[in-house]
């Protein structure tokens, strides 16, 4: 559907990144993402591919690998992805927002250089581990720990709900460093490599909805890193990855547009071929009505990201308006996918509607 206010809201070079996105996502996306959905498959492939298109470093320095488009660029793209895939577009926040932000904000040099030039071209997929059974949302709960032994770091614990997890190849973990102090304090960002010994991987998860994501546990028993993958200052991880939860928001809110307006897609093209008495269900008012219901939820809700995009990208603090933002779109995305369910209730089992 044409969106002139979201158009007239765009610079000339998101346009074009939008515009790449949106092809990429209805030829190469779309055809495969029922099937892959219902194989719980993860996109890798076509993570690659984005890589390869530059479409997954729009939040990276170029020094780094990235194209420095900024928040709205990368909020764009996930729009675009979620529009035919949530798994996808779940897949890619994960890697750029949660994975790539933490380590751009804290990380050295050197680190940047290793890690994050592989990630922006899609050659390496990240992961965030942050997320315990009693700790999300409440990072001060944190319980896995880091102990420093000569030049190693000993990480013991677990992460609980982590999106990539399988199959990404380097881990952003929040552990607990210093147990003497409290809350969010005493926290460190340490890097660690799939494969390290003393590091597993949990089961995926069985879910709803998205199921190409891996969502696994993440498990730590004397699991030993050098020295240096500790990330930024000791102690003083929680700035980087709140970053990084900051621009989440605005991602997962794009995922959450980019799946309404799909759901609207598909509900008018149904309400225009589905006929009851004599002419297409679009002309009774009752379903017109809820059409058009949905499509302005949807459409408020771009504006508000958009404005939060443009509020991170011009440095402007965000940190409230991304929560709320979070909060709209999110439960945006399950009224009017819901509503869309409503429309399509006549829909036999058929692909292509």
């Amino acid at each position: 559907m044409k969106d002139l206010m979201a158009d007239f809201m765009l610079n000339e070079e998101q346009l074009a990144i939008r515009d790449l996105a949106r092809k990429f996502s209805d030829e190469q996306v779309a055809p495969t993402a029922v099937e892959m959905d219902q194989k719980h498959a993860y996109p890798l492939e076509q993570i690659r591919a984005l890589g390869e298109m530059g479409l997954l470093g729009s939040l990276i320095p170029e020094e780094f690998g990235g194209t420095t488009l900024g928040c709205l660029a990368n909020a764009v793209v996930i729009e675009e992805l979620g529009r035919n895939s949530g798994t996808l577009a779940l897949c890619v926040d994960a890697h750029c927002s949660l994975g790539m932000v933490p380590l751009l904000a804290g990380g050295s040099e050197a680190q940047k250089k290793r890690y994050l030039e592989p990630a922006a071209q899609g050659q390496e997929i990240l992961a965030f581990g942050l997320t315990e059974p009693q700790s999300g949302s409440d990072a001060g709960g944190t319980r896995t720990t880091a102990v420093l032994d000569g030049d190693e770091w000993v990480i013991n614990g677990s992460k609980s709900w982590i999106t990539n997890a399988g199959y990404a190849d380097t881990y952003m973990v929040a552990c607990k460093t210093d147990p003497k102090l409290r809350g969010s304090k005493g926290i460190s960002l340490i890097i660690v490599r799939k494969g390290t010994p003393g590091f597993e991987i949990g089961k995926p998860e069985t879910k709803l909805s998205v199921r190409g994501s891996s969502t696994c546990q993440l498990f730590f028993s004397d699991c030993r890193v050098p020295k240096e993958n500790l990330v930024g200052e000791l102690d003083h991880g929680f700035p980087y990855f709140m970053k990084g939860l900051d621009e989440g928001r605005i991602a997962i809110s794009a995922c959450s547009i980019g799946m309404a307006q799909g759901a609207v897609e598909r509900a008018v093209r149904y309400a225009k071929d589905r006929v009851a008495f004599g002419k297409p269900i679009t002309e009774f008012q009752g379903v017109s009505f809820q059409l058009a219901e949905m499509e302005t939820q949807v459409a408020v809700a771009r504006t508000m990201l958009y404005n939060v995009a443009k509020m991170a990208d011009a440095g402007i603090p965000f940190s409230k308006e991304a929560a709320m933002l979070k909060l709209y779109a999110s439960e945006m995305c399950d009224n009017v996918c819901r509503q869309a369910i409503q429309v399509m209730g006549g829909k036999r089992h058929q692909r292509g509607v």
